[in-house]
């Protein structure tokens, strides 16, 4: 990110993110599920999963479910993934040819990720003359909202009063969205 920007991009602030309503918080889950069973319908499942999550916790009314989706839930969950994946991880299968292939290829399109997305950004800073901070761009990598973390921390060393976090989560949720409907759509062509 450092090499592809230049100081004067890393400190571009961002404005202030507008107000979000409840109606809009409430009707946004609801909109795209619908939206995306329409269009996509084998994505239907994952857009489906992810839009109620949103729709529990912004309702206010299920506030003991979404207290334990978020907290033990969640915990209990990423502990059985942590035991699953670590009994089956024995040395024969990670330290086997294909899976290091796949692990390299993994963060060969991490970093193409990050690329693609710092220059997109970097376009859409030429655009509106200014607006957009290119370090936002590395956050369109699918589900790792430490990139975020990662564009707020190098915005920071640049200038202290630059926080990009919530302008960076829009990528990660978005191409959260985008791999479900893609996931969809190679599930509807392949089956």
């Amino acid at each position: 990110m450092r090499m592809l920007t230049t100081q004067k991009e890393r400190k571009v602030v961002m404005p202030h993110l507008n107000t979000v309503t409840k109606r809009q918080k409430i009707l946004f889950p609801i909109l795209l599920t619908l939206i995306s069973l329409l269009l996509v319908p084998s994505a239907g499942a994952l857009i489906a999963m992810l839009m109620l999550g949103s729709l529990i916790r912004e309702s206010g009314v299920t506030n003991r479910i979404a207290q334990a989706l978020q907290n033990d839930l969640l915990s209990i969950l990423t502990l059985l993934i942590g035991l699953t994946v670590g009994a089956t991880a024995t040395a024969e299968r990670i330290l086997n040819p294909q899976t290091l292939l796949i692990i390299a290829l993994g963060l060969i399109a991490f970093c193409f990720g990050t690329v693609g997305g710092v220059l997109v950004a970097k376009l859409l800073c030429w655009v509106t003359k200014g607006k957009v901070n290119p370090l936002i761009g590395n956050s369109g990598v699918s589900a790792m909202p430490m990139v975020a973390r990662v564009s707020q921390k190098v915005a920071l060393e640049v200038d202290p009063t630059n926080h990009l976090l919530m302008h960076a989560m829009g990528p990660i949720v978005s191409s959260t969205i985008g791999s479900a409907l893609l996931a969809g759509i190679f599930l509807a062509i392949w089956g």
